[in-house]
């Protein structure tokens, strides 16, 4: 399976100092799926079927990063720009 990469990664905080980098729509859904903090949210289901939807090949990886980014913010999570 193509693992739709995103144009930039998304680096973003799991921890006070710590990082997380995210480069492809797969990796977003893994985490989205297995070690995401939260498991409800607008945001949160949203960037869920975005990820899926991506790999599926039904939308741009670029709109799965940008539901991955709001699911951050969402969360609480800082995402370095």
């Amino acid at each position: 399976m193509d693992p739709k990469p995103f144009s930039s990664p998304v680096r973003f905080e799991t921890g006070i100092g710590q990082f997380r980098i995210v480069a492809t729509t797969q990796e977003a859904a893994r985490v989205l799926l297995m070690n995401w903090p939260v498991d409800e949210g607008e945001a949160y289901f949203a960037a869920r079927q975005a990820c899926l939807d991506a790999l599926e090949g039904e939308i741009p990886a670029e709109m799965a990063r940008a539901a991955f980014v709001e699911a951050c913010d969402e969360a609480g999570m800082y995402v370095m720009q």
